[in-house]
């Protein structure tokens, strides 16, 4: 079994976890109802996809987070030069949908036992979770020592990082793959990705109900 459906099948033993995907037009929340968390593994252009797939979701922009240069740019950080990694701000309605269970999407979407996600590895494309307060620091720790335990054998490469700051990626990287449907990366790379998470994620958390 792979180590992404036993993560997903673990959880829904603990968690009683209900995520609807879809394209359906969503009710937009006002702004200074959402909260925004911030995560990172691989392509943001995949990443954002994933997260705006979910319920409860309203927007994920891409960006770049956890390095040391001010104002980076696509290519100072894809060449690893920034030591910023591909970050997605996601801005989620906390009455529709908790913290906890997006860390369920992101643990749920990735490999996080690579130093990146096929076919990109590198700085720019590891495994980071940043935390803003105590709270969401030890329901990370949390789901992340357990995971690392019973599920990927004291092998995952995720990094834990305080949030400091983020940049907002250039225009053409956002709703990249919405913007550009037939572009190769998204055809051969980002879409099956979410559609693996989706019948994954879907078919799963059916079984633990």
């Amino acid at each position: 079994m792979c180590k992404q459906k036993r993560f997903l099948l673990f959880y829904t033993r603990i968690f009683l976890v209900f995520v609807i995907f879809g394209n359906q037009a969503k009710a937009q929340t006002p702004k200074d109802s959402l909260r925004v968390a911030y995560f990172a593994s691989g392509c943001f252009w995949c990443v954002e996809t994933i997260f705006e797939s979910v319920d409860g979701v309203e927007e994920a922009v891409s960006g770049y987070s956890g390095g040391q240069e001010e104002n980076p740019t696509y290519k100072s950080t894809s060449s690893g030069a920034s030591g910023h990694a591909e970050t997605v701000a996601v801005y989620y309605n906390p009455s529709k949908i908790s913290y906890q269970n997006l860390l369920t999407v992101y643990f749920g979407s990735q490999d996080p036992t690579t130093y990146g996600q096929f076919p990109d590895f590198g700085t720019a494309y590891r495994s980071v979770v940043f935390h803003q307060n105590k709270k969401e620091k030890d329901a990370i720790d949390s789901l992340y020592s357990v995971l690392n335990r019973k599920i990927y054998a004291g092998k995952m490469q995720t990094e834990i990082l305080p949030f400091k700051k983020f940049y907002k990626a250039e225009e053409e990287h956002q709703n990249f793959e919405k913007n550009n449907p037939n572009n190769r990366y998204i055809q051969k790379v980002s879409i099956p990705r979410l559609e693996r998470f989706q019948r994954m994620f879907v078919k799963t958390a059916a079984e633990g109900f």
